[in-house]
């Protein structure tokens, strides 16, 4: 088990940028997968990004060219870089681990963070 917090969420305007990290209770090292979901109101949690162990990257279309997942093992913090931000990306993001990346996609989570709350409006 590792423990998660989130940090970095707030109230941002359209086109506005935010990052947010992620820090592990203890080494994310051999975390085979971690990344991020997040919610809407009345919606359902879905994956947004998640980084390998070797650094290899995925995330979903309807972020693609506007944020970076990153990690640093030093630190055993990970992070998200959103840019170009909408409304639409107004949501609880959460910090997750799992097995793999399909894993991962699946939504078979081993370990959750808190949320933090990303809000955009104008």
């Amino acid at each position: 088990q590792v423990h998660l917090v989130e940090s970095g969420g707030g109230l941002v305007q359209p086109g506005g940028s935010l990052r947010l990290s992620c820090a592990a209770s203890k080494s994310i090292f051999s975390i085979n997968a971690m990344g991020w979901y997040r919610q809407a109101p009345g919606k359902q949690r879905e994956p947004v990004a998640v980084i390998t162990g070797d650094d290899t990257t995925v995330y979903a279309n309807s972020v693609k060219g506007r944020v970076t997942i990153s990690k640093d093992n030093l630190k055993d913090t990970m992070y998200l870089q959103m840019n170009s931000l909408r409304p639409e990306d107004t949501a609880v993001y959460f910090c997750a681990t799992a097995r793999s990346v399909l894993y991962f996609i699946r939504n078979e989570i081993d370990n959750w963070g808190q949320g933090t709350q990303v809000t955009v409006a104008s």
